[in-house]
């Protein structure tokens, strides 16, 4: 079984039962904003609408945490991850921590 197949926000997944809970795995990525960046942002404040800059830092952000977070379970021997959450702090200004979270289990098919 693929990890990535067996991951979500709901306490279980149908048609399958949790036969070991493995623990709390995480993947943490730290990012800031470059000045480049910063600078671009800026400019497509000035128009309005979406910042592309910041959306497209934010979304390879989250996806390199959430790898990160599949990694550290299938370490354990997980084989899907139930409850999965993200949480974000800014550390300082520009510099923010970005969480991807969840419970590492081994699953197998119900038997109907």
């Amino acid at each position: 079984m693929a990890i990535h197949q067996f991951v979500t926000t709901a306490p279980s997944l149908d048609g399958f039962r949790v036969v070991r809970n493995l623990g709390i795995v995480r993947g943490i990525i730290v990012r800031s904003r470059s000045i480049v960046g910063n600078f671009g942002a800026a400019l497509q404040q000035i128009v309005g609408g979406n910042i592309s800059i910041y959306t497209e830092l934010c979304e390879k952000t989250r996806f390199d945490a959430y790898e990160l977070m599949i990694q550290h379970a299938a370490q354990m021997g997980a084989n899907a991850i139930l409850a999965v959450r993200y949480d974000a702090t800014e550390l300082a200004e520009g510099v923010t921590e970005v969480l991807c979270y969840g419970t590492a289990v081994v699953v197998t098919r119900e038997d109907h």
